[in-house]
């Protein structure tokens, strides 16, 4: 049988595509009492496209990609450094230690990242704000609450209120941030 690669067991067969030089993994799966050959596949998102509103789609499309593109990577630091200063809160059990300790990160981060956060946009700080809350599962307003105080985190609310954002916003993946989620979703497992 042409196609077939030599060393095949029962359970899986290697079937080459000949059109496309690929190889593919068969595995036999039963189900209702028949042997059926699967193949696991990636998942692919469609987007449709209709005339004018079809460009204006994707031109949204592309720039809601570049983006998050851009601040994905900020919140993934957010989650890496508040687990970090979690455990670290944790082990330390001097209040005044703590105060030092959180007084000590907030310098260190600022130092590192201040510039970085300077040059992005209101746009790109919005979708940070829903990304942060979607790796912490805590809001921006809530995590400064947490660690600066309820005056700050107050503060820091109203400034945004200003420049037209709500640091508690809260990410929704099955609704008004679908879409954010597909493109996350894609950064993450490299296909853009």
């Amino acid at each position: 049988m042409p196609g077939i690669i030599s060393g095949q067991t029962d359970s899986v067969r290697q079937i080459a595509d000949t059109s496309q030089n690929r190889v593919f993994l068969l595995q036999e799966v039963e189900r209702n009492g028949e042997v059926l050959p699967e193949v696991n596949i990636k998942e692919v998102t469609v987007v449709g496209k209709k005339g004018a509103s079809g460009r204006a789609f994707y031109r949204r499309y592309d720039r809601l990609t570049y983006n998050l593109k851009k601040v994905h990577p900020y919140a993934l630091i957010v989650r890496e450094k508040l687990y970090e200063v979690n455990a670290e809160l944790n082990r330390i059990t001097d209040e005044k230690e703590r105060r030092k300790y959180l007084r000590g990160i907030e310098e260190l981060v600022l130092g590192e990242y201040e510039d970085d956060m300077r040059d992005m946009t209101i746009t790109q700080g919005k979708l940070l704000i829903k990304l942060i809350d979607r790796e912490t599962r805590n809001t921006s307003y809530d995590l400064i609450k947490a660690y600066r105080g309820g005056l700050s985190a107050a503060f820091w609310q109203g400034i945004a209120r200003i420049f037209g954002t709500n640091l508690k916003a809260e990410y929704d993946p099955f609704g008004e941030d679908a879409m954010i989620e597909v493109i996350v979703q894609d950064i993450e497992a490299g296909r853009i």
